[in-house]
């Protein structure tokens, strides 16, 4: 594995790459960095040049800013197309894999450049702007929270709101040295997440557009224990737009850390364009 930072406008980012072939490069969900994609890096670098990173802002990538700031969409899709540009060979495409936040960056990384992807999969992104009106001020409420009663009580009240689909994280005396700094570190992201990403994040909508005229190069992607819970709602919201469907992976909210070989193998069946078992 090899390591980098990249020098962007506003920030420095950390970044890890590992594998031979096509580029993928895989984003995080919010207050994730590179190293949560550890479990099925190495089955996905069987076939893929794996690109993995720390969002502007978090662990290892560091703001010139001399405090947190609220983060854009727009501004980390940035990023991700600068990085691809800068270990993507000319004339080729790469593929993206994004799980929640990181897949409404995906999904507007596809819409302002699609000229760079080749096949774009874009994993439960949480935008509430696709859901009824009842549903769209849960993570207002989560916010809420955060800011009355502290990190605990909103994190308990997002993980019952999403259907208990997400598992805590496990402690990190218990855990290899490389884990165990990544846990440490997420532990730290967490309340920036909170306060600068969840409802930038959250509020944000699609470009349905855009997408509709590059459908043939994305996948919407939920957990088969998502069914039914709000982080699958969006994906079949904005797969119903599109004439989609909804490409099924997995475990939960986050089956790559849950049930990392099994989904390694299905990502790399839905990237090299197997059936896929869809709902």
């Amino acid at each position: 594995m090899i390591t980098g930072m990249l020098k962007v406008p506003g920030a420095s980012l950390y970044h890890e790459v590992r594998g031979r072939g096509p580029t993928l490069l895989l984003l995080p969900g919010g207050g994730g960095d590179a190293a949560v994609f550890d479990g099925m890096a190495d089955t996905l670098a069987e076939r893929f040049t794996v690109v993995t990173m720390d969002p502007r802002g978090y662990s290892r990538s560091h703001l010139d800013a001399p405090s947190p700031v609220d983060q854009r969409v727009e501004v980390q899709s940035e990023d991700a197309h600068r990085l691809l540009t800068r270990l993507t060979p000319p004339g080729e495409r790469a593929y993206v894999y994004g799980s929640s936040s990181g897949a409404i960056v995906a999904l507007d990384l596809l819409a302002r450049h699609p000229e760079r992807l080749h096949l774009v999969v874009a994993d439960q992104p949480p935008c509430a702007g696709l859901l009824p009106e009842a549903r769209q001020g849960f993570f207002e409420e989560v916010y809420g929270i955060f800011h009355e009663q502290g990190l605990g009580a909103a994190a308990a009240h997002f993980v019952a709101g999403i259907g208990g689909t997400l598992k805590p994280l496990p402690d990190p005396t218990e855990l290899p040295p490389r884990a165990a700094a990544m846990v440490t570190r997420l532990g730290a992201n967490f309340p920036v997440f909170m306060e600068h990403e969840l409802r930038q994040f959250t509020a944000h909508v699609p470009d349905v557009a855009a997408l509709a005229a590059l459908a043939d190069r994305l996948v919407l992607a939920a957990g088969r224990e998502t069914r039914g819970h709000l982080p699958y709602l969006p994906a079949a919201a904005l797969a119903e737009r599109l004439g989609l469907t909804v490409t099924e992976f997995p475990g939960d909210h986050s089956g790559y850390t849950d049930c990392p070989e099994e989904f390694g193998h299905r990502l790399l069946e839905v990237l090299s364009g197997a059936p896929a078992t869809v709902r």
